[in-house]
């Protein structure tokens, strides 16, 4: 007698396993997407930031794309201004100190002047460029969004967690101001603030996460394999033989 199917149950089993090995497999497919992404990002951050700099856009002039640029601006410092934004640091507890500064053409950029030690910077007890000065550093785009245990800044107590600048500058009430901000090399002089803090540094984990969905297509498929298999060697219901002695 020939082996039935349980066509009902075959058909679910085959259309689960089918969405599961496409679906696995397209997320496999787009973490090798994201991968040759993140590889090229990484390969332009590189070179734009060991680049020769280029003069700060203005606020119509720029894109998220020229993150990580090297810049530079020509200002002055409104030091009565200056914003600390509470961030941990290898000096423990500290402070960036974001000063606006005002160009000959009345744009503002906030300038990430560096960091100072937390107790230091709510005292005041830092560097202050009187003057005319030129800035180099790297453009970097506005945090507006915080991170998984971050808090939320509080403008109107004026206490900043994160650069957020559009939040910053309408606060502070500046219409001509560009939305991004510029992080401030190292100086050659030392002491505070500190410049040149900026991390340049992107996690790339797509590999491996390719990897993990590729794998568990694997699994499903395997699994699928296997249902298959066992409705082949499953018992075959034999027909009782009929005793010509009776």
């Amino acid at each position: 007698m020939p082996l039935s199917i349980r066509w009902p149950r075959f058909i679910f089993v085959s259309l689960v396993a089918l969405v599961g090995i496409a679906g696995f497999s397209s997320l496999g497919v787009w973490q090798i997407q994201r991968l040759y992404w993140k590889r090229d990002l990484i390969e332009q951050v590189d070179t734009r930031i060991h680049a020769v700099p280029i003069p700060a856009p203005g606020p119509a002039g720029w894109s998220e794309q020229d993150a990580y640029r090297r810049v530079t601006v020509t200002g002055r410092f409104l030091h009565d201004e200056d914003v600390l934004i509470y961030t941990p640091s290898d000096y423990g507890p500290a402070d960036w100190v974001l000063t606006p500064l005002v160009t000959d053409t009345g744009m503002i950029i906030m300038v990430n002047r560096g960091v100072v030690p937390d107790t230091r910077a709510r005292a005041g007890e830092y560097a202050r460029d009187d003057g005319t000065v030129t800035v180099t550093g790297l453009l970097r785009v506005s945090e507006d969004k915080g991170w998984l245990f971050s808090r939320e800044n509080d403008p109107a107590n004026g206490h900043w967690y994160r650069r957020d600048i559009g939040s910053i500058t309408t606060a502070m009430g500046y219409d001509n101001a560009a939305p991004y901000f510029v992080d401030q090399e190292l100086g050659a002089a030392a002491g505070w603030p500190r410049g040149g803090q900026t991390v340049v540094q992107f996690r790339n984990a797509h590999l491996s996460y390719a990897l993990t969905w590729f794998a568990l297509a694997g699994v499903v498929f395997a699994g699928y394999v296997l249902v298959l298999w066992g409705h082949r060697t499953a018992k075959v219901c034999v027909a009782p033989a009929v005793d010509h002695h009776a």
